[in-house]
């Protein structure tokens, strides 16, 4: 029942006709699309979402058709719009450079925009020249050799292929609480949830940051109405979104916890205006003297008789400003290694290289998992995952786990994730944007670029069969 009440991503046809010149040059772009949805819903899929600014080309159509039908509900499928469409927009770059024997990276580097062409806007931050740079090191790109089936290791034949990716940075509107408790811990509080994406350890970080308690001694409240208003867990936004309304709330607990030692009788600041006093790595000191003579915040509650300070923060969504000043996105590149075993028709992805240009990395141990996790939905994106339809009802035929085939253990390669370390501050103070769907934008391409690359075969569409390979 799954399958068709949760919703599903719609089921695209694309069409991209690019115009280059012999050197590499886009001259024209035109992309149209029809998706699928059912007979009931509005939903969009909207697969021309990165295609106006991801390269420039100073003639560019976007165009879009909808086919009702008599299917359950599409939805917003991790990675909705921008993943479907940079699989069209980038094969067909990959296309493009073998029609006119470029490197595809470099083609890539060619058609680099100096501005978001669409809006006619500055970008935030985009370092994806950066990531082609290290990708294509790490990877060992320079050995590749153009010609169909001439890599070969062990027997097997290699396809190399590339594309890049890229994804929506915002923020959606947040609110939390941070509490400094006499005990020497805090607490930060948020509405939002923790889908196994970090947020928990994120928030924990922040108001680590902000107070200087140590991270052992942050307790986190997530996933209860009964908190302050947070984002929800879509868009790759949550992390951008928080980090200003945890700061607020931090500053504002701190700002309480000055008054408290000003006023409380005994207190060595209580001649003070709290002005005068600063609050460094958990203490409170006269900004004169210096923190030399700091006093923890723990002692400060105790002398005043009081639990615990509260304060309360919030931030503004940027998502769907009218009147942006910047194109505010996250970049990115894949690049991969499949085996071909043509006496078998044995396909395999056996490596991945991507590098993130995603602002500042917060945890990075968590920010690698969440784009090796996406590499691995791309896997089953472009090899495996399909839903087939009965003609008569309209119902999905292989609704199970037993013929709806995800990517498992044995489909993973070792995935080298790296990131480029640009701050962007005009998301956030610290300069972090969201991670997570951009893993999963580009990889197909990248895929069926390789597979075409070790067979000759150009496949378009997706998951690839071994009938495709074989025809």
């Amino acid at each position: 029942m799954m399958f068709q009440t949760t919703g599903h991503r719609a089921r695209t046809q694309q069409r991209v006709r690019l115009g280059a010149t012999a050197e590499g040059k886009l001259v024209s772009l035109q992309h149209d699309y029809v998706y699928h949805r059912s007979m009931l819903d509005a939903h969009h899929e909207d697969c021309g979402e990165a295609t106006a600014f991801q390269y420039s080309v100073p003639n560019l159509r976007v165009a879009f058709g909808r086919a009702k039908r008599n299917v359950g509900s599409t939805v917003d499928m991790r990675g909705p719009g921008a993943v479907p469409g940079l699989y069209a927009t980038e094969s067909a770059m990959n296309e493009l450079a073998e029609q006119l024997k470029i490197d595809p990276v470099r083609l890539r580097v060619i058609n680099e925009p100096k501005i978001d062409e669409e809006l006619g806007l500055p970008f935030s931050s985009r370092h994806l020249l950066e990531c082609f740079e290290l990708g294509a090191e790490k990877f060992g790109w320079a050995r590749r050799t153009p010609a169909v089936g001439s890599m070969k290791r062990d027997g097997l034949t290699l396809g190399w292929g590339m594309a890049g990716c890229t994804w929506i940075a915002a923020r959606f509107p947040a609110e939390a609480s941070v509490q400094l408790r006499d005990d020497g811990t805090a607490r930060v509080a948020c509405g939002t949830q923790d889908i196994g994406t970090g947020t928990y350890t994120i928030l924990a970080q922040l108001a680590s940051q902000k107070t200087g308690v140590p991270l052992d001694k942050v307790e986190v409240a997530l996933g209860d109405t009964s908190l302050p208003e947070g984002p929800l867990s879509g868009g790759s936004m949550v992390t951008a979104s928080v980090v200003p309304a945890v700061f607020a709330a931090a500053d504002s607990a701190i700002a309480s916890l000055l008054t408290v030692a000003t006023a409380a009788p005994g207190s060595p600041f209580e001649k003070r205006n709290p002005e005068e006093l600063a609050f460094e790595d958990g203490r409170v000191f006269v900004k004169a003297d210096g923190p030399g003579a700091a006093v923890p915040f723990a002692d400060v509650l105790r002398r005043a008789n009081l639990r615990l300070v509260t304060g309360s923060g919030k931030s503004e969504a940027t998502f769907g400003n009218p009147k942006p000043k910047f194109s505010t996105h996250s970049f990115g590149c894949h690049f991969v290694e499949v085996t071909w075993q043509p006496e078998i028709a044995r396909l395999r992805v056996s490596r991945v290289v991507t590098v993130m240009d995603a602002g500042r990395i917060l945890n990075p141990l968590a920010g690698r998992n969440q784009i090796e996790g996406a590499v691995v939905m791309g896997i089953g994106m472009a090899l495996l995952e399909h839903t087939s339809y009965d003609p008569r009802t309209g119902a999905p035929i292989n609704s199970n786990l037993a013929d709806y085939v995800v990517a498992v253990n044995a489909d993973v390669p070792p995935i080298d994730v790296h990131f480029v370390d640009f701050p962007d501050k005009e998301i956030n103070a610290l300069g972090a944007r969201g991670i997570g769907e951009i893993g999963l934008a580009g990889i197909a391409a990248a895929i069926t670029d390789a597979v075409h690359h070790a067979t000759g075969v150009r496949v378009r569409e997706l998951p690839v069969k071994i009938e495709h390979l074989l025809g």
